[in-house]
């Protein structure tokens, strides 16, 4: 039986090291980049349409933005806001889609990258900066906000951003250590402190406005603005390795399923050090208000590069540096998907279809849906398959009959039994 394989959406001109959904348009932006050297690798956010076509998901370029040269390292969204973090800067961009007027489709002179169900275009009468590409039917453009200068080590760079639950502030951590948040959209600093000693790893945002941080200090920390509320101890209630030290790769709230008022933490822990013999990698959900650990399971022993979770807080996703790429069910940590070295080089970001929107149309007759991208350039798409489930009420008669059946079987072998 061959190896797994998870089909591929889209395939950049670039590494890609970024990846959102926006479900209420249809959109998959992914990003990446060369960077500044002079290698000829092109830096840019790339806008793809989701849709289904006979059946099956698919996505075409829709629009690409030039970021000249600097490459996106990470993303977050907000409505029609991203927040790109780009070398040691937060540049924000603000996308639009209307429909085009006529059935004219154009593409702004410059744009020569290649994508999954590429058109021929026509081009514009006028000229204006950036790059722009339509799809037939369909328009969109994205301005440059503000953009801001987010960390101030010796060689800065800024490694996770987040938006808050409303959308009006967003956080920032990187190699210097410290958290700052802004607001939105002028990027206006109201937060600023140092959270870790060395670099942060990634930041979560609660809709309490409590702050978890993680970083390579082997510390994670739960602050209410500048001030420490508490830190995390996973190990207290799960393995313990006297000779193996662990560090927090990642952290994520998510809802807890028909509890929408209630969050958990979920957070993934890494040897620090790299090991002959690697020992495993772990899960753990935390109490979204006490931040007491719940449950701890292992996840394989390929390091954990990136980690998402579900707009319902139902699906966590993993990518591994080794290419692999995992989906566990959020309640009990228990393995539901995995495509070992699906890209074979860095999953450097994963990201889910959300539930709202457009996302049940796209989604068809699938439970849900990962999106990872890599160093490789690649896009791939994990599906699911619903897992079936029997109604109770076919339960019942299913019972019912086969007591009737049994007391039948008794009375024929047995005359009188009734």
């Amino acid at each position: 039986m061959g190896r797994r394989r998870a089909p591929e959406l889209y395939r950049a001109p670039f590494p890609l090291y970024a990846l959102q959904v926006d479900s209420n348009a249809g959109l998959l932006i992914a990003a990446g980049g060369g960077g500044a050297a002079k290698t000829g690798i092109k830096n840019g956010v790339h806008f793809l349409q989701l849709e289904q076509i006979n059946g099956r998901l698919s996505a075409s370029l829709l629009h690409t933005h030039d970021t000249e040269t600097r490459a996106t390292m990470n993303l977050a969204l907000a409505g029609d806001i991203l927040a790109a973090g780009q070398d040691a800067h937060c540049q924000l961009l603000r996308f639009q889609t209307h429909q085009q007027k006529g059935n004219k489709v154009t593409e702004k002179a410059g744009s020569k990258d290649q994508g999954p169900r590429q058109r021929k275009w026509a081009a514009p009468a006028e000229q204006k900066s950036g790059t722009e590409t339509h799809r037939e039917g369909v328009e969109l453009s994205v301005e440059n906000l503000q953009a801001v200068q987010t960390d101030f080590s010796t060689d800065p760079l800024q490694k996770v951003v987040c938006f808050n639950h409303d959308n009006t502030l967003l956080a920032t951590g990187g190699t210097d250590g410290f958290v700052r948040v802004w607001q939105v959209p002028g990027l206006k600093k109201v937060l600023e402190f140092k959270a870790h000693e060395g670099e942060i790893e990634d930041l979560a945002l609660g809709p309490d406005g409590k702050l978890v941080t993680v970083g390579w200090d082997l510390k994670a920390s739960v602050w209410q603005k500048d001030q420490l509320v508490t830190q995390l101890h996973w190990q207290e209630n799960g393995p313990t390795f006297s000779n193996t030290p662990y560090r927090y790769q990642a952290c994520r709230f998510g809802q807890v399923p028909d509890q929408p008022a209630r969050l958990r933490l979920f957070t993934v822990q890494i040897p620090h050090k790299r090991q002959r013999q690697p020992p495993p990698c772990y899960l753990t959900a935390w109490d979204g208000s006490t931040f007491l650990p719940l449950r701890t399971k292992p996840c394989g022993h390929e390091v954990i590069s990136c980690f998402s979770v579900s707009e319902s807080g139902t699906f966590l996703g993993l990518g591994t540096v080794t290419g692999s790429v995992a989906i566990y069910i959020a309640f009990s940590l228990q393995r539901l998907y995995y495509v070992k070295e699906a890209h074979g080089i860095v999953v450097t970001d994963v990201a889910f279809l959300p539930e709202k929107g457009r996302g049940p149309e796209l989604l068809g007759s699938h439970e849900t849906a990962l999106f990872s991208v890599a160093v490789d350039s690649r896009c791939q798409l994990h599906l699911l398959p619903s897992r079936r489930s029997v109604p109770v009420w076919l339960l019942l008669l299913l019972c019912v009959g086969l007591i009737i059946v049994t007391i039948l079987l008794l009375q024929s072998a047995f005359p009188g039994f009734l």
